[in-house]
């Protein structure tokens, strides 16, 4: 189906193309190497929470955590109280490199928001889909319990 008034669709088709788009300007952190590193500088410390709040399996977490971890990115340290528990946190290392992401993945939003009617709301859209995607997540996690 070509209906070019399918706007559900065509949003699908933009956010996909999107991602692709920012997916080159996290290089060289894959956007798994970044969601992880942008869910601890938001205070996430446990791989089993982040694997919670990013959606993805336990073995894909501890992939990307070790990968980040081989790279100094991030460190891990023991939990008080909790053999088995490690707290994860960004090195000065992984900061600077998450932080210059962030910033090329902003220029890139703001780049590809610049051609819309209205780039002001199309990022304060962006931003509500973002609270909105979190709010989700919440009540999928919960209703699975």
């Amino acid at each position: 189906m070509n209906d070019r008034t399918d706007a559900l669709g065509d949003a699908v088709d933009a956010v996909a193309r999107l991602a692709r788009m920012l997916e080159r300007s996290a290089l060289p952190l894959s956007l798994a190497d970044f969601r992880v590193l942008s869910a601890i500088d938001s205070g996430e410390d446990r791989a089993s929470r982040l694997a919670q709040r990013l959606a993805v399996g336990k073995p894909a977490i501890s992939a990307t955590v070790d990968s980040l971890a081989k790279r100094g990115l991030i460190e891990r340290t023991k939990v008080e109280g909790d053999q088995r528990a490690t707290a994860l946190a960004l090195t000065p290392a992984g900061v600077a490199e998450y932080e210059q992401a962030r910033a090329r993945l902003a220029e890139r939003v703001r780049a590809v928001t610049a051609e819309t009617s209205d780039p002001g709301a199309s990022i304060r859209s962006l931003a509500e889909l973002g609270d909105a995607i979190e709010s989700y997540r919440v009540t999928q996690a919960q209703a699975s319990v």
